[in-house]
């Protein structure tokens, strides 16, 4: 059993704007990482492409240089407050590594990527609930990993919250 104690994991946790990844990470550090552990936690954002406006948007209208980069600021700026929010509830993790990566693409295709690249023992996202057609029309990147990556994959699900059930 001290072996499995000792064991140092790579933790990777998929991160982004919405509550269901902050639920999955607060999750994840009580019940995945324990203290004293050599762990890394690795907290990954991927930035999703700039929907694809040419120079011209759908009215015709050109786009200019200062929008793009605007767009291109405010893309950095997300990226940079979700991993933030992120290593701040990180912050009491005493022997544990919090690495931070942010990256760019297809979600589903680059969390498979990294996961394998990292090296990583576990996958650890939130799921966002969708309905079948909502999924359907998407895609699951919780259901892709999980098909797709070779480690496990813990896909944390937020309680619906309990106030409407009387």
């Amino acid at each position: 059993m001290a072996d499995v104690a000792a064991k140092e994991r790579k933790i990777l946790v998929a991160v982004d704007e919405g509550e269901e990844s902050r639920h999955a990470l607060s999750w994840c550090l009580k019940n995945v990482i324990s203290e004293n552990s050599k762990d890394t936690l690795i907290l990954l954002y991927v930035k999703p492409p700039r929907a694809v406006f040419s120079p011209l948007d759908g009215t015709g209208y050109l786009f200019s240089a200062d929008i793009m980069a605007a767009m291109d600021k405010y893309s950095n700026d997300v990226a940079e407050c979700v991993v933030e929010k992120a290593k701040k509830m990180c912050k009491d993790l005493h022997d544990v590594k919090v690495e931070t990566r942010i990256e760019h693409g297809d979600p589903r295709d680059v969390i498979c990527q990294m996961t394998e690249k990292l090296g990583a023992d576990v996958l650890v996202m939130g799921s966002h609930g969708y309905g079948l057609i909502k999924r359907a029309l998407l895609g699951s990147v919780s259901n892709h990993c999980a098909q797709n990556v070779k480690c496990p994959v813990l896909i944390v699900k937020k309680p619906k919250s309990t106030a409407t059930n009387n």
